[in-house]
């Protein structure tokens, strides 16, 4: 019977979940924030109609210090009114998608994602929980990939917020640069706390599996001493003499 190694049950479950996190983390437009209070006579008047439409309008006052959520991510960017349903999103456009910082990342993403999940199928391969022995070398590879993709997204999550104020600027020393929003001061959002979380694990069920390399010390038949794996165990005929106990070799 065989028992599965704890390293490849940690490897197994940690890595999924980091491809997971970090699946969802790129399709969602919340890698940073930021807020601005927006007046009548400002701009962003393509929500003004929204926002009375939803009887917001009905004072002044309350129009006046209405405030703005401002978020983007990867692939989108989305303007909410807080304390309100109305939400408009679009794709990423003009600086902010030019940007090669934001290119790159785009790019260490998926590139994570691609190898992540081709680790992931290989460990299961590499495992066969539902056999004797596993294939350790197939399942370490698999860590081998998960490592890589974790350390790739590790690095465009780091890219990112190191740059998260400058992306999609001409100038770093003015707001985004947009004619019909006002300044932002932006800040990191969920999304990108998603991001991390998911390629620490992605990292760590990779590290797990790459024990798979390891194998375990059975014990050796003395007249084949050169054969020290578990067949060698189970076919030795000085170890399963007729008259020895019968006991389970794990690996």
């Amino acid at each position: 019977m065989m028992h599965t190694p704890a390293s490849m049950v940690m490897g197994i479950v940690f890595a999924p979940l980091g491809l997971v996190l970090l699946f969802t983390a790129a399709i969602t437009p919340q890698w940073r924030e930021g807020q601005t209070r927006l007046g009548m006579s400002g701009p962003g008047s393509l929500l003004r109609s929204g926002v009375k439409g939803q009887g917001m309008g009905a004072r002044s006052g309350s129009v006046e210090a209405l405030l703005l959520v401002r978020s983007d991510g990867l692939w989108e960017s989305c303007l909410q009114v807080e304390h309100s349903e109305l939400k408009q999103c679009w794709p990423v456009a003009g600086p902010y998608q030019r940007d090669p910082r934001v290119r790159l990342v785009q790019g260490l993403v998926l590139t994570s994602l691609f190898l992540c999940g081709t680790g992931i199928v290989l460990a299961c391969i590499g495992v066969r929980c539902w056999t004797d022995l596993p294939l350790r070398g197939v399942a370490a590879t698999g860590g081998l990939l998960v490592v890589m993709a974790g350390l790739l997204s590790l690095t465009a999550l780091g890219v990112y917020t190191h740059n998260l104020g400058r992306l999609g600027m001409e100038d770093p020393r003015q707001g985004i640069n947009n004619s019909r929003f006002p300044h932002l001061s932006l800040h990191p959002a969920g999304s990108l706390y998603f991001g991390w979380l998911g390629s620490c694990l992605q990292v760590l069920g990779g590290s797990a599996l790459l024990f798979s390399f390891k194998r375990p010390r059975c014990q050796t038949c003395p007249s084949c001493p050169e054969l020290p794996d578990c067949p060698a165990c189970r076919s030795c005929p000085e170890i399963n003499k007729p008259d020895t106990d019968v006991y389970e070799v794990s690996c």
